[in-house]
């Protein structure tokens, strides 16, 4: 089993890390996911006998890592997945791009439409059958004139399928290491981290936000 990182516990919640190119839940591939990870420390740790209940409230793509939060129990998952509703549950990423950006920052709307046998979006007018609305929000953190790339924070509005990916690339700022819509760092670990997570506690009501930076992760070295 995966050793897990553990960021906040308590009896409603759990934040953790997902670790790149695991899954978030379980797949055809079969491979090791999140949502077992997790379930299966809940046992171990507290001896529970029987299935454990964890509840799936978003997802990460299966080669991003970062912060996912998981429910400890029905209510809590039922409450946080009203904030993904109302948009109270926010989540911010850490992203290396190609090239330099024309402005440091701003806000980018499209329209997607995710081709199910590719298993890709692309962005499409709104007027196609099936199109949906994608919005972000971007700044440049720093950018590496030696090697043209990019370090930028990207806060999401909408959470479409492969969102970041797909409108960073169709701007003309693929992500380091993306096979699917990028054409640099191939074969490299993509450099996509979900890093800062803000809810609101399913219980308390207190807003709590939670910060993972990807130290470790050699990709990101490409900056220094």
């Amino acid at each position: 089993m995966q050793e897990l990182k553990i960021l906040f516990e308590d009896n409603h919640i759990i934040v953790v890390e997902k670790r790149p190119n695991i899954p978030s839940q379980a797949d055809k591939t079969e491979d090791e996911d999140m949502l077992t990870i997790v379930k299966q420390y809940i046992k171990k740790q507290y001896n529970k006998p029987g299935n454990v209940y964890l509840g799936l409230v978003h997802r990460l793509d299966r080669p991003v890592g970062g912060i996912m939060v998981f429910a400890k129990t029905s209510k809590a998952a039922a409450r946080l997945s009203d904030q993904v509703r109302r948009k109270v549950f926010k989540k911010k990423y850490l992203a290396v791009v190609d090239g330099k950006f024309k402005q440091q920052e701003g806000t980018l709307e499209d329209y997607l439409y995710k081709d199910e046998r590719l298993n890709m979006s692309r962005v499409v007018s709104k007027e196609k059958k099936n199109a949906k609305l994608a919005k972000l929000d971007y700044k440049v953190l720093k950018y590496n004139e030696v090697k043209n790339l990019s370090l930028v924070e990207i806060n999401l509005h909408t959470g479409r399928h492969h969102q970041i990916r797909v409108q960073l690339s169709h701007l003309g700022h693929s992500i380091f290491g993306d096979q699917k819509y990028g054409n640099r760092g191939q074969g490299k670990q993509i450099a996509l981290w979900a890093y800062e997570l803000t809810i609101e506690h399913p219980i308390t009501k207190e807003e709590m936000t939670f910060k993972d930076l990807p130290e470790a992760i050699g990709t990101w070295c490409i900056l220094k």
